[in-house]
């Protein structure tokens, strides 16, 4: 019994290598090459991993494209990190940890972001998860704002804060102000910091 444990053990962790292989190899050539341009033929030969093997582990372009995804937002702990943000006592705090979750999540995966976008204007599955994703982004925006809400200006109704997050946070706005115009990370993060905490609180 120890030892079928131990093969069927060992076979899980180069399974899971290999996915892992497959996975890095392919955000690299989607950012290089746009995912509509990617072939499974040129991630097996990225990945030196035979294109059946990636069909077997994946099912194709769409599967590999939400591991890597998953993979990378696994590590950000968006959850906690919303969590915190709600439990800050003054809401100048709680817009900074927000704006601190969002500077992490397009620090680290902003090239996944992108490619998401350009893979939904032709693959109905990932139009669907982009879809759902901004649902869920948009409900743990609008906690926050509901959080705060004593606190908001004059005039700033909840639906109101709603859009100036959802607004301040796209990822067009990281993309001109980090990718194109070249702020530090840090920049963007106390730009958005402090564009969150002018235009909803007093």
């Amino acid at each position: 019994m120890v030892v079928k444990k131990e093969a069927s053990s060992h076979r899980q962790r180069q399974a899971a290598a290999t996915k892992a292989q497959i996975a890095a190899a392919a955000r690299t050539l989607f950012a290089a090459q746009g995912y509509v341009g990617t072939t499974i033929a040129a991630i097996a030969e990225a990945a030196d991993i035979p294109a059946p093997t990636i069909y077997s582990a994946f099912g194709g372009k769409a599967a590999i494209l939400r591991s890597i995804a998953w993979g990378v937002a696994g590590t950000l702990d968006v959850d906690r990190a919303h969590e915190e943000a709600l439990a800050e006592p003054d809401p100048r705090d709680a817009l900074r940890t927000c704006a601190n979750l969002q500077r992490r999540q397009f620090e680290q995966m902003y090239d996944v972001i992108d490619i998401y976008q350009e893979a939904a204007r032709t693959d109905p599955d990932i139009a669907q998860d982009v879809r759902t994703i901004a649902g869920n982004r948009e409900r743990a925006f609008r906690r926050q704002v509901e959080a705060i809400a004593p606190d908001l200006a004059p005039g700033v109704s909840v639906e109101d804060g709603v859009a100036i997050y959802l607004t301040l946070v796209l990822p067009e706005v990281y993309r001109t102000l980090v990718v194109e115009r070249r702020w530090t990370d840090d920049g963007y993060e106390r730009w958005l910091a402090d564009a969150l905490i002018t235009q909803l609180l007093p």
